[in-house]
């Protein structure tokens, strides 16, 4: 056997972040150009859902194709995540690693589930896709503030280098996805009605957005770091 070259890790979590929100855009448009939705801004004039854009016959399919290998690669971002906190940390960030797998496991998941059962009828189904969009949501963004809170213990014990500009990105995002679901549903206990289905609308567009950057900062920090998995050629 021949040493091969070492593929770098952080692709993995660009492309995990990234697929869910192409997937949504390549829904929105092909339902915009069929005319099944309204052609408008979707993250401006909260016009229509993820879940409506990607709910037509001519648009699911396109969703559904992105969406699962997606539910599993930030599954593994998860798991790879956790396995270099604890190279790099040991006993330091155990219990933050293994908190950080089952989150993502778990996130990945309910992900497979909303996208697999997205346009099926049925009280249900309609009850699986709702709960899959708020654990897989409410899960990622659960594992990202671990990795952040364990990073800044490793930081602080100088056993990996996490610039502040990085930290402070993952956080701000965070905050951000954690006031537009806040604001989601107060608005939602409040208003009802359509106000608050257009405000439900917006925030799904925005949160995706926020989520795929934070697997963006992820991506960089790998980058940094350098992570790899050996390959070996015979």
């Amino acid at each position: 056997m021949k040493p091969g070259a070492a593929l770098p890790w952080w692709p993995l979590p660009l492309v995990a972040g990234a697929l869910p929100l192409a997937a949504s855009l390549i829904a929105w448009a092909v339902s915009t150009h069929a005319g099944a939705v309204p052609a408008c801004n979707p993250f401006i004039d909260s016009c229509v859902s993820i879940s409506r854009a990607a709910r037509q016959d001519a648009s699911i399919a396109w969703f559904r194709a992105l969406l699962l290998p997606a539910a599993t690669l930030q599954a593994l971002v998860w798991v790879l995540q956790a396995q270099a906190l604890r190279t790099l940390g040991g006993d330091a960030v155990r219990g933050s690693a293994l908190a950080m797998s089952v989150l993502g496991a778990v996130a990945g998941v309910a992900l497979v589930a909303y996208g697999s059962f997205l346009g099926v009828d049925g009280e249900v189904y309609r009850f699986l896709r709702r709960y899959g969009t708020v654990t897989a949501f409410g899960g990622t963004c659960l594992a990202m503030l671990v990795a952040a809170r364990a990073l800044q213990r490793l930081h602080a014990l100088g056993r990996v280098e996490v610039p502040r500009g990085h930290a402070r990105a993952l956080l701000v995002l965070l905050g951000a996805v954690v006031l537009l679901g806040v604001g989601n549903a107060v608005v939602g206990a409040v208003a009802g009605g359509a106000l608050a289905d257009r405000v439900e609308n917006v925030t799904e567009w925005w949160g995706s957005l926020g989520l795929a950057l934070g697997f963006a900062v992820i991506a960089s920090l790998w980058r940094r770091w350098g992570l790899r998995w050996g390959v070996r050629r015979g």
